[in-house]
């Protein structure tokens, strides 16, 4: 009864829930609309603050180290003569009340010298690196142009999710078909003692056989799917292959969006005269060039990143079935194993996904295009750190923002604490349903907007790269790099005018 009575709780909950969406979905497509133009006007206006948005968060920083050294100075100051405050960090041990070394003079003395440190470091890095943060900034802005001379780019992800769903209903799919593809098995169920219960037995027969006279109550129900031929003894084996190729398509379909991606912004880029000397339609040029000449590469690429994140799957199947086992070095070894995939999976993805840009760019072969990508990257790995930390800024602010703003206007919406449109609000009876609803679908419209920014930004940091090696500024090799990046580092193009 106690099942029953949850089985019946749930039941309610979830008609409770649908009756919710069936009210507010209008309002919850109004909120997710409201995320999208969001995303791209904050898209549109990095083109004339991000230089205001990094420098005010520099600034901050150092301001509130500032603030902390000051702090931590006037406890220090304030300890000074009181009872037990000398009393060293040594001399007093591990505490397990926090509090207590809050007390100690030594405390905040450590705080002081650490703040101080980190703040240096800060200011130091700034020095030496003010270039190169300007030059980051630079590109960030250039990458606003080009989205904004490429505006089909930012829907391109559409396509990318359709197609990973394609794939996510084959795999499904075949799972499913292999898992039943197996003989039906039946079995005896009874509720009283019986000797046959759990024997196998024939639907068809059992009426008539001995099993009904001995045990009256006894039934033959279906128990699972199995059987003892060859196929039946390997299906773990291609429900295994089944998984390899979902994570191989997978990475395909996202190793064409990207490289797709990297050759329309890459028109961009080596178009002289931006934008007259960019093809009529860079995204569907891209596209078909992707699909044309490059599918063997994305494919070998998608492959050693398929055999990896399989990898990675078997280890945590095979941590799953250890758990019971009291066997410390096998679990060590495993979580050790576990550690170095995981940190190989985010160097492979790294690495192909500067190695697609190469690809669009010049067209090589995957192993090509991976040694040239990491040595290039290798040779400018300052920027690089600079360049991604800038942009991992920019993108948890732009996300912070937009989530932020659509959930708190969803939340005062629906729990209609907004005056003018009080009385517009539809009842609701969980009214988180819709708010969680909205912030979720505004975080993952945003991701998308963000994450074909930052393609783009690694796109022309790539060809800015290969930019200022392979060219001089002279007529038969001039620089395609926008006037404001000649101008930071005071490149000229002679004989020829500034597109």
């Amino acid at each position: 009864s106690r099942k029953a009575n949850v089985v019946l709780e749930t039941r309610q909950l979830a008609m409770k829930i649908f009756e919710d969406y069936t009210v507010s979905w209008y309002w919850i497509i109004i909120g997710l609309v409201i995320a999208m133009v969001a995303s791209f006007i904050f898209i549109v206006l990095l083109r004339f603050l991000a230089g205001i948005m990094v420098w005010v968060m520099i600034v901050m920083v150092i301001l509130v180290l500032g603030y902390g050294i000051f702090h931590c100075y006037m406890e220090y100051a304030k300890l000074k003569g009181e009872a037990g405050s000398d009393v060293s960090l040594k001399d007093l041990g591990f505490q397990t009340d926090l509090r207590v070394y809050l007390h100690l003079r030594q405390t905040w003395l450590a705080f002081m010298i650490i703040l101080c440190i980190v703040e240096v470091v800060i200011i130091l890095l700034l020095i030496f690196l003010r270039k190169r943060i300007l030059i980051a900034i630079a590109l960030i802005k250039e990458a606003s142009r080009a989205v904004g001379h490429i505006m089909m780019s930012l829907l391109f992800p559409l396509c990318t999710f359709f197609l990973l769903c394609l794939c996510i209903t084959y795999w499904a799919s075949t799972a499913v078909f292999l898992s039943t593809s197996n003989e039906a098995v039946y079995k005896v169920f009874n509720e009283t003692a019986c000797q046959f219960s759990g024997q196998t037995c024939q639907p068809e027969t059992f009426n008539t056989s001995n099993v009904t006279k001995l045990c009256p109550d006894a039934q033959c129900l279906f128990a699972f799917y199995g059987g003892e031929t060859a196929y039946h003894k390997y299906l773990i084996v291609l429900q295994f292959f089944n998984v390899f190729m979902f994570f191989w398509l997978a990475n395909f379909v996202i190793a064409l969006g990207q490289v797709t991606l990297a050759g329309a912004f890459a028109s961009y880029y080596w178009a002289f005269k931006k934008p007259d000397d960019m093809p009529a339609f860079p995204l569907f040029s891209a596209f078909g060039r992707a699909l044309r000449y490059h599918t063997g590469s994305l494919a070998f690429g998608s492959l050693i990143l398929a055999i990896v994140q399989v990898i990675r799957v078997t280890l945590e199947y095979l941590d799953h079935r250890l758990k019971a086992a009291d066997n410390r070095f096998a679990k060590f070894l495993l979580s050790c194993l576990k550690c170095c995939f995981w940190c190989l999976e985010k160097f492979i993805k790294f690495l192909n996904r500067n190695a697609y840009i190469m690809i669009a760019v010049y067209g090589t072969n995957f192993c090509t295009s991976a040694r040239n990508a990491f040595f290039l990257l290798m040779r400018n790995i300052i920027r690089v750190a600079v360049l991604d930390k800038v942009t991992d800024f920019l993108f948890f602010l732009g996300k912070l923002l937009i989530v932020g703003s659509v959930g708190i206007l969803a939340f005062f919406f629906f729990t209609q604490r907004i005056k003018l449109v009080q009385d517009t609000a539809p009842p609701l009876n969980y009214y988180w349903v819709p708010i969680l609803t909205v912030i979720v679908g505004s975080y993952l419209i945003a991701h998308g907007f963000f994450s074909v920014y930052g393609m783009c930004v690694d796109t022309l940091f790539l060809c800015f790269l290969e930019d200022l090696e392979r060219n001089d500024g002279s007529a038969e090799k001039p620089y395609f790099m926008s006037p404001n990046l000649k101008k930071l580092l005071k490149k000229t193009n002679k004989g020829q005018p500034d597109a």
